[in-house]
């Protein structure tokens, strides 16, 4: 009869298992739809293949050594490390979400005793006596997943799981990206460098001459003076440049996960930034903001916090378990009968008198997720208007371009006219400071406008969400971290495991490696 009412009321149990809470369906921004602007002219039906472009955007520049960095920072970067371990974090926390599923023991114990006395009345010799006892005992439990707790666990830590690579994939986007832009900054101040050294060595030989004319009596100090002002002003310009390009050495060096110092890739002098061809893109404006790693992120968190509420309802209703205990228990007297004891049966637990407790704590979760909601909104927005910025900032970068070459040319133009009125004798030497001084302005405000035109170009990839690259552990976490981590814990498998290869749409802004 026990067994029948048993199997009767597992069938139950299981028929009328329900999941509380709301099923979480990702919200999708209806202004995003509406949001269709061709980024300033970046976007181009007849591109093919927008993703491959994304994907390694930064074999455009055509530069092997921002290519050998950006391969090292992906591989040894301290940061992405820990993004890696918290990949890693979050399998085992998934792990455990589903281990609640099946049947936990609940207790397991033994004990055992050995005693031995002496005994004597006075009259007869003392007897020693020695005997021993034993109590062996197990208990297990499991509890149905009746409302669907265990259930909406395994859903919000899987969601988390998914949430934990995006945040690493993200993370890849931001690196690669701070990385390209550190590196052409580098490059940005060495021109630079090149720049005020070339034109101080213009105006020392300005100086030079009016020292050799003023010595001889030919000019008056005051030429003298400008020459030599301008010639050290131009000279006071180079520490800072130095000081600035160590700094960007340096950031490299963070990057790298390394200390300061010299950086092979960095060694020789170039001569020009590269040429930037014009950026194509074929997809919309609502595809290129909702594959962005953050946004992949952002909607993962909403969906795990979604599962907390299911969780949380769980707890107003009761909670049902099967349960079972074994034992053995006796002793080497042989008094009492080794005993073999085994107890099975259903047992309620319910929360009854909980004060508001629970349903107070129901609303804290919904609260939480509207809170990821809004959250997710914020960043959709965030994301469009990165976007937006980036294509405006290569546009007018562009334009500026072009301009400041033909001033750039003109001023030089202008100081060869200088030069030759000054020595026939049709100008004075303050001519020939102005053309020098235009010259140096208008070189630096084009290399400078060229910088700032590959920096926007890089956000922008960057606001697109490209860069990264799928990886598996192995990829994330070093080897030599996983065998410090398996020398203290057994992680079996878990190190070596694989982790989803699709995002919903978010693949679309990677490439498998």
């Amino acid at each position: 009869m026990l067994r029948s009412s048993l199997i009767a009321l597992i069938g139950v149990a299981l028929i009328g298992c329900t999941t509380l809470g709301p099923d979480y369906q990702e919200p999708t921004p209806s202004w995003l739809a509406e949001w269709q602007p061709d980024l300033y002219g970046h976007l181009d039906s007849t591109v093919d293949n927008t993703n491959l472009e994304l994907s390694d955007w930064w074999l455009r520049f055509d530069d092997p050594a921002l290519n050998a960095l950006i391969q090292r920072v992906v591989t040894r970067n301290l940061s992405l490390q820990v993004a890696g371990l918290s990949v890693l974090e979050a399998r085992a926390r998934l792990g455990g979400a589903q281990a609640l599923r099946f049947p936990q023991s609940q207790q397991l114990g033994a004990s055992a005793a050995y005693i031995r006395q002496r005994r004597s009345d006075g009259l007869l010799p003392a007897s020693e006596d020695n005997f021993g006892s034993y109590d062996v005992g197990l208990s297990a439990g499991w509890e149905i997943d009746f409302w669907g707790r265990f259930a909406r666990g395994v859903e919000s830590a899987d969601a988390a799981f998914l949430a934990s690579i995006a945040n690493q994939r993200d993370l890849q986007v931001l690196l690669i990206a701070q990385t390209a832009d550190v590196y052409y900054a580098y490059r940005t101040v060495q021109l630079r460098i090149t720049i005020a050294e070339k034109n101080a060595s213009i105006q020392k030989r300005s100086f030079e001459i009016t020292q050799q004319l003023f010595d001889s009596g030919q000019e008056s100090e005051l030429d003298l003076q400008q020459a030599r002002t301008q010639y050290l002003a131009t000279l006071a310009t180079i520490p800072d440049l130095e000081r600035s390009r160590v700094q960007l050495r340096n950031a490299l060096a963070v990057l790298l996960a390394r200390p300061p110092g010299p950086i092979r890739e960095l060694e020789g002098e170039v001569k020009a930034l590269p040429g930037m061809a014009p950026v194509a893109l074929s997809g919309i404006p609502a595809q290129l903001v909702l594959r962005r790693p953050d946004v992949r992120a952002s909607a993962w968190q909403a969906g795990a916090q979604s599962a907390q509420i299911g969780v949380a309802k769980a707890d107003l209703y009761p909670a049902l378990s099967l349960f079972g205990s074994f034992g053995w228990n006796g002793d080497s007297l042989g008094v009492t009968r080794d005993g073999l004891t085994f107890a099975a049966g259903p047992a309620i637990s319910w929360n009854i008198f909980d004060y508001g407790r629970i349903r107070s704590n129901v609303r804290v979760q919904d609260a939480r997720l509207q809170q990821a909601l809004t959250a997710f909104d914020a960043t959709v927005y965030q994301a469009a208007r990165e976007i937006d910025d980036a294509a405006i900032a290569v546009i007018k970068t562009a334009e500026a371009r072009d301009v400041l070459s033909e001033s750039r040319s003109a001023a030089e133009r202008a100081l060869e006219l200088a030069n030759r009125r000054y020595r026939e004798g049709y100008a004075d030497f303050q001519r020939v400071l102005d053309a020098q001084r235009s010259l140096f302005s208008q070189a630096e405000k084009e290399l400078i406008n060229e910088g700032a035109h590959i920096s926007a170009v890089i956000t922008l990839y960057k606001a697109l969400g490209g860069g990264w690259q799928s990886q598996s552990l192995e990829d994330m976490i070093p080897q030599s971290v996983r065998e410090t981590m398996r020398s203290r814990v057994n992680w079996g498998e878990q190190l070596e495991a694989t982790v989803p290869e699709v995002l919903d749409n978010a693949q679309s802004g990677g490439s498998s490696q």
